[in-house]
């Protein structure tokens, strides 16, 4: 659903297009990240980055693939997960390319063991993704290694329940073996690329081995794990004994609640950390966003006041707080007072125009009158564009919904419009488009 206020219905016709139809192409800004050698890689390959992210975006897999920044989450919170799946980390003292996605693929765990499972996610995304690599990244780019961490679906059932899982398949490769394995034209040769990589399962040391029903045993003692790696829970064991995955903490859909066999009940459940990122960030409710507006309910209606006066802001939608991908944002509503020709203008021309005319030189002002508080994330910006009088519409509402660290850069003149724009998510009545600055003028 669009992300647009309700109170926004009554004034501008919405298009009923669920949100996170458009392409993400937005991925982490050299500006959010600490670590000077990170921040280095992320700045001087950031266009390399956006290009491979798109081109993942174009790759027909045999089923979707979404890139996520934290994979592994339950389909509910996918939709409003972070997307910004390629960026750049320190891993075991390493600068590894991370590459991180959702596969929209559920394997049947009677039909395909865990080995053949991770055979499979090998064949259909790893490898199409390496094959990508050369073209963004050539082999004398400066960093260690390339890491994979795609999460996909598991289902079971037996006589008494069944559910469906998450798996977490993680591979590590260094830089060299990355160029190597894809090209690689022998099983032999792109085995043993493996067995001088790390891989992981679900969190846990594994001998992925290529054309094989079973994976080679692996002794995963405290040593021979990775430092900032968090052992998954013990897989639920059946009576089969049928492989399955770790299974999720959520509610089981209702066609499937059946009574727990006694082995299922005590099991603990999965702890779904990342091998390469760490614990992905407990997602923000609309409780906490509205707690946070009674908080700063005072220095919101100042924000209104002298937003009324000087920047536009309609009187009929208040600065309040959402979520949006499990963070907060503040939400602003302004009304751009040029008046534009639908039939000669396209709506890239007027995002652009609303953007660099008049909401790009507010930025500065607002983020000043933006309560200081950490736990806002971005602003929310939608910028009502108003059409002359001889069309059927009135309006269009466009949206701008930017993190709050590269606003900063932006108002700081360390980025440019452009990089602001492919870090923020952009709609009009609520389809999210993609949008070059440059092009569209």
């Amino acid at each position: 659903m669009s992300f647009i206020r309700k109170s926004l219905l009554a004034a501008v016709v919405l298009a009923v297009v669920p949100f996170g139809t458009g392409v993400a192409y937005s991925q982490v800004s050299p500006a959010e990240i600490s670590k000077p050698k990170l921040k280095h890689a992320e700045q001087k390959y950031f266009q390399q980055i956006m290009d491979l992210s798109r081109a993942i975006s174009r790759t027909r897999f045999p089923f979707p693939v979404a890139l996520s920044r934290y994979p592994g989450l339950d389909p509910k919170r996918q939709a409003r997960s972070d997307e910004r799946g390629i960026e750049f980390i320190d891993f075991q003292g390493r600068t590894v390319l991370k590459i991180s996605a959702n596969y929209n693929a559920a394997f049947n765990a009677h039909m395909l063991t865990q080995n053949q499972r991770a055979n499979r996610v090998l064949d259909e995304v790893i490898i199409p993704v390496l094959r990508l690599l050369p073209k963004s990244f050539p082999p004398q780019s400066n960093f260690d290694g390339v890491g994979f961490e795609i999460a996909y679906h598991v289902r079971t059932d037996t006589t008494s329940y069944a559910y469906e899982g998450i798996e977490v398949l993680t591979i590590v490769f260094s830089k060299d073996d990355t160029f190597k394995f894809s090209g690689a034209s022998e099983l032999s040769e792109q085995q043993e690329i493996l067995n001088n990589s790390q891989v992981f399962m679900n969190g846990k040391n594994f001998g992925l081995m290529l054309g094989q029903r079973d994976a080679l045993p692996m002794g995963d003692s405290e040593e021979s794990k990775p430092e900032n790696a968090q052992p998954a829970a013990a897989p639920v064991r059946a009576a089969s004994k049928v492989d399955l995955p770790p299974r999720p903490g959520q509610e089981l859909p209702s066609n499937l609640r059946v009574p727990k066999p006694p082995e299922q009940a005590s099991s603990p459940q999965p702890d779904t950390r990342s091998v390469l990122m760490g614990k992905a960030p407990a997602p923000a409710t609309q409780a906490d966003a509205d707690a946070l507006q009674t908080k700063l309910q005072a220095k919101l209606d100042a924000l209104n006041t002298e937003g009324r006066a000087h920047d536009n802001f309609v009187d009929y939608a208040p600065p309040s707080f959402a979520v949006f991908r499990n963070q907060i944002y503040l939400q602003l509503t302004l009304r751009n007072p040029t008046v534009f020709d639908p039939n000669a203008t396209s709506i890239y021309k007027r995002a652009a125009r609303s953007f660099d005319l008049f909401l790009g030189p507010r930025i500065k002002s607002l983020l000043v009158k933006t309560p200081d508080d950490p736990a806002i994330a971005g602003l929310d910006i939608t910028v009502l564009t108003k059409f002359s009088s001889q069309t059927s519409t009135s309006s269009e509402a466009i949206e701008f919904i930017c993190p709050m660290s590269p606003l900063r850069s932006f108002a700081n003149a360390d980025i440019t419009n452009q990089d602001l724009i492919s870090q923020s998510v952009v709609l009009v009545n609520g389809v999210r488009i993609a949008l070059d600055l440059q092009k569209v003028e």
